[in-house]
């Protein structure tokens, strides 16, 4: 690997009890890897769906020299293990406590090479996306909207872009 960090920007949501999921998909993904790198989290209506429970959604950078299948394995390892069912044809219609989708593969700093929209239609996350990008990047970027507030333990983050750390020998996370 070289200098600058490499890996994947994932797609996070959750509108089924979404503060309680998103902080287990937090939870979860260090389980897996000693960083994440997150946006802040928006609560964002549903789009293409039939609900009137809004969404809590975040962008995560992941470090890592994972396959993209492997990641995706991880990612749906999660989703079924927070009760999503992944065999069910109208998934992506329903309410979930789970939503984990890779978006693309990245390095930091990508020099303003990523646009959010050619990273993915779904527009709702281009505020995250530019957020995100900015940050690993070592530039300035504002949000208009609030970011929503998640506690984990004496964990809290959401309210804008952060890095959490996971202490290995004592399994406690941080935010730096």
């Amino acid at each position: 690997m070289t200098g600058s960090p490499a890996g994947y920007l994932l797609g996070i949501g959750s509108n089924i009890e979404p503060h309680h999921n998103i902080a287990r998909i937090v939870n979860l993904l260090l389980d897996h890897f000693p960083q994440l790198t997150l946006s802040r989290v928006l609560k964002i209506p549903p789009i293409g769906m039939n609900s009137h429970q809004d969404f809590l959604n975040v962008v995560a950078f992941v470090e890592t020299e994972l396959t993209e299948a492997e990641l995706k394995s991880i990612c749906n390892d999660i989703e079924i293990q927070l009760g999503r069912n992944r065999d069910d044809p109208s998934r992506k219609i329903k309410d979930r406590p789970a939503d984990l989708d890779i978006l693309t593969k990245a390095q930091f700093p990508d020099d303003g090479q990523l646009s959010a929209s050619s990273i993915t239609d779904e527009y709702f996350l281009y505020p995250l996306l530019d957020e995100i990008n900015a940050y690993l990047s070592g530039n300035n970027h504002s949000l208009q909207q609030e970011g929503v507030e998640i506690i984990i333990n004496n964990l809290t983050f959401g309210q804008t872009a952060t890095t959490i750390h996971r202490n290995a020998g004592t399994s406690n996370k941080r935010v730096i």
